[in-house]
């Protein structure tokens, strides 16, 4: 269950890079689809990994489980989406899914991503201000 309402969507082609030879989509390329999607969201929300990393602030997948429903081909136009499953002190679960444009879900996961200091390689607390802007707005 989501915590909030707030789905932050990012759409991605496929392309024959992320394929195999059959032209479907090679499985451990979904995981940097869901990387950009979040990616994608954080830069929306007016932050950037590089402005966190001169704060010691990184972000690290502890946690994932995928589940594969249908394939993706070559020159597929997918959504990809996120929203906020969990909130701990240190870490979030990002529920995510990659949709075709009938609606049909293709891969969903859960994704737990903690939050460390990056000197120090220890967990730290998220920023509020990241954990407010996922779970507050309308994106």
């Amino acid at each position: 269950m989501d915590i909030s309402e707030t789905v932050f969507e990012f759409p991605i082609t496929v392309y024959y890079e992320d394929t195999d030879v059959g032209g479907m989509v090679y499985h451990a390329n979904y995981l940097k689809y869901f990387e950009r999607c979040r990616s994608e969201w954080l830069i929306q929300i007016g932050m950037t990994h590089s402005s966190l990393r001169e704060q010691n602030i990184s972000f690290v997948v502890r946690h994932v489980d995928m589940d594969f429903l249908q394939g993706a081909y070559i020159e597929d136009c997918l959504i990809v989406r996120a929203s906020i499953a969990i909130v701990k002190k240190a870490s979030l679960t990002f529920c995510q899914e990659i949709v075709n444009p009938a609606g049909d879900i293709l891969c969903k996961a859960m994704v737990k991503v903690a939050c460390i200091d990056s000197e120090k390689m220890k967990p730290r607390a998220f920023p509020q201000k990241i954990i407010m802007e996922f779970t507050q707005s309308d994106r």
